[in-house]
């Protein structure tokens, strides 16, 4: 026990407490060596320096030669250290644990008792119980006749109550577990110095209100506090088990300290009792207070003497106030006295608490021995982590279901459609603007003009082709039968209709495919002229001008019409705010788990995790109910929002105008479907007249290869038949003139007139093989179908040219690259062949049009529905 005085009282004698001692011991080997063998020799090298710092610490704590303040700081340092050391290291005697670092502690009261545990809450106790003694004496080393002095002196004795206070809450127990602790740092002995704190600190806070001269009932009220302090403590020391525990001394100034400030609050009571002439329970008070003191005195042998003083002084205040006051009871107030058993007990206010040690001592931002994470706190970290997870989860719901509920109810009131329609902002649905576009983008129903124009212009040119082919069959048959007339039995080479029989065949299938896609055609356009006025709305820019508009009531009896679009505009504008906070509130969730960081107080922790984790999720509350509570304000808000627009809709007869822009609505659906249609037959018929045309082009290029052979079998056969009649070699020639060697037989170089024969004989057995067009089956329905007479299966869109399968002459022309072209290319790959070239001109002009782009992107059809 330490004690001081003040010169500014004689009341200004208080205790202070000294430190604990201990010996030395070794702690830096067994952390290491525990270290190196649980985790590696490679982690106990990087936490050399924090093993390293941890030793310097506990030798620090050794010697005891720093001031107080120094002294102080270093075991706050120290402790956390063990707070760090404690959830990494086991130190027990269990074989499995750091069983060779023995902790020994010597009572700070009895220094003869000592206790030695292999228990590192014993030395957390003791480092808290000297950390409170720290604190006691700097308070009592403070200058307590300044103000400021004072203030120190109170700051100073709180820190030691919350330090005695943090070590009977947390650390006592755990180390009276460990084995037989001293009794100092025992749970009475720790609550018993933090009163004794308390009480010197409220003792300075009533130094400070006398001096800046607070009224007598003020001044009562705080001194009362003190003694109930003093009592608290004095009770503590008088029953066991520290009874027997401290020096008579201590009892002594404890007991005194009470009974004085108990008299003090009477002193300070009565001059209030005074003023408000209450002289009989003024009278009662002041002896009250003189008996007390009487009392005390008794007891007071080896009290020092300032407060002997004291007691003194206080005394005789008290004596002469009563001597004052019953003299002018009994001449004046004549005031019954009452009985002291009749009087209420002095009012009492604390005016300080202990200092809260949760956070001077909290060691979780602590970076000592960061890396080593025992399995229970990374178990425990996940566990919390899962409960966090859950109500992020169940609270990202609710808000989501909120917004949807929200969106829905919206979506049945036809809002803010129906606003934004008297406004003149009509929206059309998603999926209906976006087919609309489509329309548009593609050409529109004005655009389908120029697609019909294209069918004419293809089907023109196909038609041409037919006739040239069919001309140069013609042409070379009349000649045949010409000099067949001519020479009579002579001419012995086959008949023209006998060779291009199956030529014409498929001319005339040709022919008719051609003759029915007219007929589609004329379909088409039929179609196209029967609902003009149906798609003529797809041509509205934009689109929403076609459809009706929403006013005011022509007639109105109150005029109310604005005001309630007001308030339902209102209204909608606080649902829009209640849904932006919603967005806050999910972001500000996952903000909140971001830098949710518990890693740190589970490895410093020594409680429970359970209350961990309670605390921890306690910050989640707020944001939570905050979430109920928008949901709540929404639910009302959109009954209240219901109410305006059923008045909204009977005002502005919505109904009416939902009938009407369904309506159109349903217009536009069926134009939109009807200008598919047309358009999917268009392309389909684009598709069959550029694939027919393929198929024309090889067939004419079949007859006119047919026609040369012909021509030259001609010439030869008239130099023949020439020189029969003139008698010329006549003996060197057969008979059979017309059996001409076979293509391929012979590789040898022929004569002149043999190569003419070889040609002859090539064309009579190319056209006897099996057709380059084979009869095909008919289409299956009216319209467009691969042209009859190809043997090639024509192709759903013309992305490939077929070639045959058996080569018809042994000169080939130049293969063209098949085409391959998408909708909105050249349709026509025909034209920029043999057939459409400089050495034709004016055969066929140059089509005027361009083929549109293709529609729709995504419904593209493989057949030509017909009309």
């Amino acid at each position: 026990m330490a004690s001081a005085t003040s010169s500014s009282a004689t009341t200004n004698v208080m205790l202070a407490v000294y430190e604990k001692k201990t010996t030395s011991i070794e702690i830096y080997r067994p952390l290491r060596n525990y270290i190196a063998f649980h985790y590696s020799e490679r982690e106990a090298q990087d936490l050399e320096d924090d093993l390293e710092t941890v030793k310097q610490l506990r030798s620090d704590l050794e010697k005891s030669s720093d001031s107080a303040p120094s002294r102080r700081d270093l075991l706050i340092k120290y402790f956390k250290a063990l707070c760090l050391t404690e959830t990494r290291f086991p130190i027990s005697p269990d074989k499995d644990h750091i069983n060779t670092l023995q902790f020994t502690w010597y009572d700070a009261f009895k220094q003869k008792n000592k206790s030695s545990q292999v228990n590192i809450h014993l030395e957390k106790a003791a480092v808290l119980f000297n950390l409170g003694a720290v604190y006691s004496q700097i308070g009592l080393s403070s200058d307590r006749s300044t103000v400021e002095g004072r203030r120190q002196a109170v700051h100073n004795f709180l820190g030691a109550a919350g330090a005695f206070a943090y070590l009977r809450d947390n650390v006592a127990m755990k180390a009276a577990a460990g084995g037989v602790a001293t009794l100092d740092i025992s749970v009475e002995c720790a609550g018993m110095l933090e009163r004794l704190m308390l009480a010197q600190a409220q003792e300075c806070v009533f130094e400070n209100t006398i001096a800046k001269g607070s009224t007598p009932g003020v001044c009562a009220k705080i001194s009362r506090q003190v003694g109930v302090y003093y009592e608290e403590a004095l009770a503590a020391l008088n029953a066991a088990p520290l009874n027997q525990h401290f020096d008579k001394t201590w009892i002594t100034h404890v007991q005194i300290k009470a009974v004085l400030f108990y008299a003090e609050a009477c002193y300070r009571y009565s001059l209030e009792l005074h003023e408000k002439e209450e002289i009989g329970e003024e009278v009662a008070r002041l002896n009250i207070g003189i008996s007390s003191l009487t009392e005390v005195k008794k007891s007071a042998k080896g009290a020092p003497p300032q407060l002997l003083e004291a007691v003194s002084k206080l005394e005789a205040n008290l004596t002469r106030n009563l001597e004052r006051a019953m003299k002018e009871n009994d001449r004046v107030y004549l005031q019954r006295v009452p009985p002291a058993s009749s009087l209420t007990a002095l009012p009492a206010f604390p005016m300080v608490k202990s200092m809260p040690m949760s956070e001077v001592l909290d060691a979780s931002k602590e970076k000592m021995f960061a890396s080593l994470v025992p399995d229970s706190s990374a178990k425990a970290l996940s566990r919390y982590t899962e409960m966090v997870d859950e109500i992020i989860r169940t609270q990202a719901e609710k808000l989501q279901q909120g917004s949807e509920l929200a969106r829905v109810r919206l979506k049945e009131m036809d809002l803010p459609d129906s606003i934004l329609a008297l406004e003149g902002n009509i929206s059309l649905p998603e999926d209906l603007k976006e087919d609309v576009e489509a329309a548009q983008i593609s050409g529109g129903p004005v655009g389908l003009e120029a697609e019909l124009q294209q069918l004419r212009d293809l089907r023109r040119v196909n038609g041409e082709l037919l006739a040239q082919t069919e001309e140069m069959l013609h042409k070379e048959a009349q000649e045949d039968a010409q000099f067949r007339s001519k020479f009579g039995t002579r001419w012995t080479r086959p008949h023209s209709n006998t060779l291009t029989k199956n030529l014409q065949d498929r001319l005339n299938r040709f022919a008719a495919n051609l003759k029915q896609a007219a007929e589609s055609d004329a379909k088409i356009e039929r179609s196209v002229r029967d609902h003009a006025g149906l798609m003529s709305i797809l041509d509205r820019r934009p689109i929403e001008s076609a459809f009706p508009t929403l006013e005011k009531p022509i007639m109105s009896l109150d005029a109310s019409e604005d005001a309630v679009v007001g308030a339902l505009k209102q209204s909608l504008r606080q649902l829009e705010a209640l849904g932006a906070q919603r967005a806050g509130l999910e972001d500000m969730l996952k903000e909140m788990k971001r830098k949710d960081d518990i890693l740190p107080k589970l490895m410093t922790s020594t409680g429970s995790y359970e209350d961990l984790f309670k605390k921890e999720m306690a910050k989640y509350d707020h944001i939570c109910e905050e979430i109920a509570q928008n949901i709540e304000a929404q639910e009302h808000l959109l009954m209240q929002i219901q109410a305006q627009n059923d008045q909204f809709s009977a005002v502005f007869n919505l109904e009416d105008y939902k009938a009407s822009r369904d309506k159109c609505s349903r217009q536009i659906q069926a134009a939109i479907s009807k200008y598919r249609d047309i358009k999917e037959n268009i392309n389909e018929g684009l598709k069959f007249y550029v694939t027919l045309q393929d198929a024309i082009m090889n067939i004419k290029q079949q007859c006119s290869d047919f026609v040369m052979t012909r021509s030259i079998q001609c010439h030869e056969m008239i130099d023949d038949v020439q020189r029969q009649i003139s008698g010329l070699s006549f003996q060197d020639r057969t008979t059979g003139t017309q059996n001409y060697p076979p293509v391929g037989q012979s590789h040898q170089m022929p004569r002149p007139s043999q190569q003419r024969t070889d040609l002859a004989n090539m064309a009579q057995h190319s056209i006897s093989q099996t057709p380059y067009y084979l009869p095909n089956q008919q289409p299956s329905m009216p319209g467009y179908g691969p042209p009859s007479g190809s043997s090639q299966q024509l192709p759903t869109n013309y992305h490939q040219t077929p070639t045959p399968a058996v080569a018809p002459y042994q000169h080939h022309q130049p293969q063209q690259q098949p085409p391959n072209h998408e909708y909105g290319q050249p349709a026509y790959p025909g034209w920029r062949g043999p057939y459409y070239n400089t050495q034709q001109p004016g055969s066929f002009p140059r089509p005027p049009y361009t083929v549109s782009s293709q529609y729709p992107p995504s419904q593209q059809s493989g057949s030509y529905k017909p009309q």
